[in-house]
């Protein structure tokens, strides 16, 4: 089965690997010249534009886009249209708002081109081994092509979320979950860290980690961040939104549901960028650490 991946960015390059160690006949592009080095590197065929990718197949076109949302991914499907034929597939699996996945499927709908919206979490690692993946679009297309979503995931890690949409719904709920979660984390370890006690952060994300109700995958990477920078010297308390959490406020005053914990988590990420506090260095330290998102250093 041929899959073009459309964006070798760090989630998009390591999906590639993830495909074609399941011997998939995978290949792809990207504007960046070193991505797509990288790609060719591990035997994934490469093309210099993505009209060069989309002439290269020699049936069925299978698309997975890993792009950022907005604007991108408009551009880039706008730019796809002329080249697919009824019965081809597209996947989009970057973080789009799921009213802009809903108004993309019916478009390509009209053309026969089934659309899947994919919620993608897990972060790099995820992509490269064991992804979470939430997938919306027609359910018997779906059916013929869940082999592909249950090789890239974790065991029990994809999901058939329902209607065009209902996937990046999904991921869009779970990241506002996220923003609420590492929040806590972060204002948990800023009273650790200035309280009158000599605590080592390492140690203490480490015992919360085993046996604790509070373990999980985020007590497990500020583990490994503390342990690099046991006060997070290098970090900056500076977080970026970049936007799920905004759009699940949105969806919930528009469907009267109180979300307080959710809203707070955004605002104070808004509020990291006038104040530098240690809870905002944990949530950089976090973010960072599943992402591969951009230290803000001092």
């Amino acid at each position: 089965m041929e899959i073009g991946i459309i964006g070798f960015g760090k989630m998009g390059l390591n999906l590639a690997y993830n495909l074609k160690d399941h011997g998939y006949l995978v290949k792809g592009t990207d504007v960046n010249p070193e991505a797509r080095e990288q790609a060719g590197n591990y035997g994934i065929e490469s093309h210099d534009s993505l009209e060069q990718l989309l002439m290269s197949f020699s049936g069925k076109k299978t698309l997975w886009l890993m792009l950022p949302a907005g604007k991108i991914t408009d551009t880039v499907l706008d730019e796809i249209a002329p080249f697919v034929s009824k019965d081809d597939v597209i996947i989009e699996g970057g973080n789009s708002n799921y009213k802009d996945s809903m108004r993309r499927a019916k478009a390509f709908a009209e053309q026969g081109i089934h659309y899947f919206d994919c919620g993608t979490s897990g972060g790099i690692s995820g992509a490269r081994n064991d992804a979470c993946l939430m997938i919306g679009g027609n359910p018997e297309v779906f059916k013929e092509i869940e082999k592909v979503f249950e090789d890239v995931s974790v065991s029990d890690g994809y999901l058939y979320a329902g209607k065009s949409g209902s996937g990046h719904f999904l991921k869009m709920i779970h990241n506002g979950i996220e923003y609420g979660m590492m929040q806590a984390i972060g204002e948990g370890f800023q009273l650790v860290e200035q309280s009158e006690f000599d605590f080592n952060l390492e140690e203490v994300a480490k015992v919360w980690n085993h046996g604790s109700v509070i373990r999980g995958w985020l007590m497990e990477i500020i583990e490994q961040q503390f342990s690099n920078s046991p006060h997070l010297e290098e970090y900056k308390g500076t977080v970026a939104a970049s936007g799920e959490a905004k759009w699940t406020v949105e969806t919930a005053l528009e469907m009267d549901v109180a979300v307080p914990t959710i809203a707070l988590s955004l605002f104070m990420r808004n509020l990291s960028q006038e104040e530098d506090s240690f809870s905002a260095k944990v949530v950089s330290a976090l973010r960072n650490g599943f992402g591969g998102h951009e230290i803000v250093k001092k």
